[in-house]
């Protein structure tokens, strides 16, 4: 009990520095793709999206591919984000695994002689209440614009210790009218159980993500055609999980060919049965320590209604340079 305490007072204490700095900004953010990078649902957001080697808990192949095998029963989620400016933040995920047994294994206690799973999700983003106007300033209409990421990853766990999975990832922005692209992308996630406490992850995301833009059909023969690439991101994960202190650590270190090396970190605390707490440190900038580093907290409840497990996530993450900060909420099934 007193390393916990100790402990809860060294991530206050980090949490309570980084809020009250003041940065320039932060490079990821301004480039494409970027409401991908915020992070999947509340329990992600509340840890410091630092989840791509947890594999307890509900679980979602947005951090990893290679992590489905390891949901405990089906799961499924919906969130939705609080945000100012009249943006949107929204969330939908299922995951599930698969058991395969041996033919040749005729005992009542036989175990899986494979394990399998998937996870498909949805996020949707976007800006509302846009003030159109034409070339004389005179107000013509409310704009909007749309983007989204659709994904679905698939894992196999190869051995009680290695899991390896592939995503696939489907961008659609909807911008102006005739104005939309599309892009196609992968991840790729790999994760080693080095025992039952310790687990090491991989991930590469965003491989060959890329929008093509061609405003030829609003300017005719002055249109253009461009290309805008997303970040390439390498990740390497490590979490610690002790059942019996009831807590969750995980670290993540990630680089892009953009040039950061961003740091993340996030704990998970089981206060009381099913009530969970956690709290977390995001866009930790090695190569630029002014940058907005984005401290979270957060709660998840549970509660059993007969085979269906309700849940109920909330997540609050800082936001520089915005009226207010980011709430996230979210609600779970697990059947």
């Amino acid at each position: 009990m007193k390393n916990i305490n100790k402990f809860v007072l060294v991530i206050i204490f980090l949490i309570s520095v980084v809020a009250y700095s003041q940065p320039k900004f932060t490079e990821l953010s301004s480039k494409t793709g970027a409401f991908s990078r915020i992070g999947f649902g509340a329990r992600g957001i509340g840890m410091g999206n630092a989840m791509s080697s947890v594999t307890t808990g509900n679980l979602v192949s947005y951090y990893n591919p290679a992590l489905s095998p390891f949901q405990q029963n089906n799961f499924a989620q919906v969130g939705y984000s609080f945000l100012s400016l009249d943006r949107s933040l929204n969330f939908i995920n299922f995951t599930r695994k698969f058991d395969f047994y041996s033919v040749k294994d005729t005992s009542s206690n036989k175990k899986p002689s494979r394990t399998a799973g998937i996870s498909a999700g949805i996020i949707n983003a976007g800006v509302s209440g846009i003030d159109g106007r034409d070339n004389n300033g005179i107000h013509t209409e409310e704009l909007s614009t749309s983007e989204n990421q659709f994904f679905i990853g698939v894992a196999n766990r190869f051995s009680e210790k290695l899991s390896i999975g592939l995503s696939v990832k489907f961008y659609y922005y909807s911008l102006y009218e005739e104005i939309s692209s599309s892009a196609l992308g992968l991840d790729l996630g790999a994760l080693y159980k080095i025992n039952d406490n310790w687990n090491i992850s991989a991930v590469i995301s965003d491989i060959n993500s890329k929008y093509e833009w061609d405003t030829t059909p609003i300017y005719d023969q002055e249109g253009l055609s461009t290309t805008d690439e997303f970040p390439l991101l390498y990740k390497i994960g490590i979490s610690y999980n002790n059942p019996e202190q009831k807590l969750l650590t995980a670290l993540e270190y990630e680089r892009s060919n953009f040039g950061t090396n961003i740091i993340r970190f996030g704990a998970e605390y089981n206060l009381y049965e099913n009530l969970y707490l956690r709290g977390g440190l995001d866009q930790f900038n090695l190569s630029n320590t002014e940058a907005g580093v984005k401290p979270s907290f957060g709660f998840s409840y549970y509660k059993s209604f007969g085979d269906l497990i309700v849940g109920v996530d909330y997540a609050f993450m800082i936001e520089k340079y915005s009226p207010t900060d980011r709430h996230i909420i979210g609600v779970n099934f697990v059947f």
